[in-house]
């Protein structure tokens, strides 16, 4: 009998599928550091996305000229992978509607997303979908370019379940900086640090709406920036509490150094991914009927149900593996997700 692969087995057709995005999103937004972070993408492999920032990276009245560049780099050979997205310019900025002419125009086709900063709300996210969209029509690019959002106004947390659930939405981000700054004070600074931004009830409660909104409409949720970046073991602890605790499946790099702890963070442990291989290739031996496999001395009954999460754990490794470093042994691999 035909062995069934687990994506055939353990979901029906009304599973819309999430995303399969790499686990950290590296922002550039000066020239230097755009093509350092291609460089660098092609060395470790796409385990990360790079996003090059024409926001904050751009010069004050040269956001235009800045989108051409960002066009340039997205078309550029050195894009190996495809996974290279651009972050524009807030919708009601003047140049908002001639960034995304210039990006979608001349690179819409390999262009990995688009990023909208500081939506106030749905009606902000609609309208921008609507400039996007206009804009691949009009040159005449043959795919859905995927759009991302940051949440970080008030508007935008209280109406995160709609901009979740906003089918041309890939994954919405938390933006820690700017919202803590819309409280006007009422949140000290210590809620933009590596540790206070984990323990400020606020901050907390808007952390856990977006990891929830987007669970629930099957989008991806990405953490927010840590800007000691200097400070390795504290963005370790970061990034481990972000995927560990708060359901997080992707996180913020700003420093080229915070890219490998992210990914280390959230990579599953070896035991995590030999229990997942070995509970779903006797699983898909038993033809995914119950088993029993034995656990640490346990006995333990696992169905499609538990199946479904240990795969979960080997997507999750095939995710984050840098080259030359595989996660998960050879076979399993192939078994799974063949030769690559």
């Amino acid at each position: 009998m035909r062995k069934v692969h687990p994506r055939d087995a353990l979901f029906d057709a009304h599973d819309a599928p999430v995303p399969e995005l790499p686990v950290c999103d590296h922002y550039a937004g000066v020239e230097v550091r755009m093509r350092k972070s291609l460089e660098l993408q092609a060395e470790l492999g796409p385990v990360f996305d790079i996003t090059l920032d024409g926001e904050d990276g751009a010069p004050v009245g040269g956001e235009v000229e800045h989108a051409h560049l960002i066009a340039d780099l997205v078309n550029a050979p050195e894009n190996l992978y495809g996974r290279v997205g651009a972050r524009v310019q807030t919708v009601d900025h003047p140049a908002f509607e001639r960034m995304v002419d210039v990006v979608v125009g001349r690179a819409g086709e390999r262009l990995a997303y688009l990023m909208v900063p500081k939506p106030r709300g749905i009606a902000d996210l609609e309208r921008a979908v609507g400039v996007i969209d206009e804009a691949i029509a009009r040159h005449g690019v043959s795919r859905q370019i995927p759009v991302h959002a940051l949440v970080e106004t008030h508007g935008a947390l209280r109406e995160v379940q709609a901009l979740a659930a906003h089918p041309r939405i890939e994954s919405l981000s938390f933006g820690l900086m700017d919202f803590v700054s819309d409280h006007r004070g009422a949140i000290p600074q210590s809620g933009m640090t590596v540790k206070g931004q984990f323990e400020h009830p606020l901050v907390m409660r808007a952390k856990l709406e977006i990891a929830a909104a987007c669970h629930g409409w099957g989008k991806v949720p990405s953490h927010c920036v840590v800007t000691e970046f200097k400070h390795m073991s504290a963005l370790q602890e970061a990034a481990t509490k972000a995927c560990r605790q708060l359901g997080y499946t992707r996180m913020w790099s700003i420093h080229p150094d915070q890219i490998r702890p992210i990914v280390d963070a959230f990579s599953p442990t070896t035991a995590e991914v030999d229990q997942a291989a070995e509970i779903l290739l006797a699983a898909q031996a038993a033809h995914w009927g119950p088993i029993r496999h034995r656990h640490h001395g346990q006995d333990t009954l696992h169905d499609r149900a538990s199946y479904r999460y240990f795969w979960h754990v080997l997507e999750r490794a095939h995710r984050t593996s840098i080259h030359g470093a595989g996660q998960m042994p050879g076979e399993v691999r192939l078994a799974f997700f063949g030769a690559h």
